[in-house]
């Protein structure tokens, strides 16, 4: 009979390890976040935050928030920003490749905002595993964790490998 090997990481230390792995390609010259989307303990797609797809980089000058960071205090010029969530690309590169992500759980080294929060819900994600927090605006608190209630397998934070590269820990401004 073969040994255990005590080592093996359990699929949510795993699947958080690959996540950070892919933060490493974000380009937002504001956050560095990295998703795994995965179904039935296998990947089905990985996403960053970033740019779309061939577009200029955040650091070619791609996005007009990211490059004139000092004319956009945090939480303000959303609507110049270009770049897409790691949650979103994972569910778009799926859909772009013809990969059902009907229930998957989402894994991602930040906790997903509200946009990503309803687009996984109506994708048909069951449930996120998180390892950065973040909150909303307080009076925005109830909803968001009311819909954070409708995921069947629930949003949970989980830590983050001990080896994860701190510099690139997600800073959403």
């Amino acid at each position: 009979m073969a040994e255990s090997n005590s080592t093996r990481p359990n699929i949510e230390d795993y699947m958080m390890s690959i996540a950070v792995g892919v933060r490493a390609r974000a380009n937002c010259l504001g956050s560095h976040i990295g998703a795994v989307l995965a179904r039935d303990g296998h990947i089905v797609s990985t996403g960053y935050n970033g740019t779309p797809h061939k577009t200029p980089n955040c650091d070619e000058g791609g996005c007009v928030r990211c490059s004139n960071r000092d004319d956009f205090p945090s939480g303000t010029g959303y609507d110049l920003c270009i770049c897409v969530h790691a949650e979103q690309n994972a569910l778009l590169s799926a859909a772009r490749f013809g990969i059902a992500v009907e229930g998957s759980i989402l894994y991602s080294t930040w906790q997903p905002c509200f946009g990503c929060t309803k687009e996984m819900l109506q994708a048909g994600v069951i449930g996120v595993r998180y390892g950065e927090s973040w909150e909303p605006r307080p009076e925005l608190r109830e909803e968001y964790v009311r819909l954070q209630s409708f995921f069947p397998e629930k949003v949970s934070k989980v830590d983050l490998p001990a080896d994860a590269d701190s510099h690139t820990r997600g800073i959403k401004a």
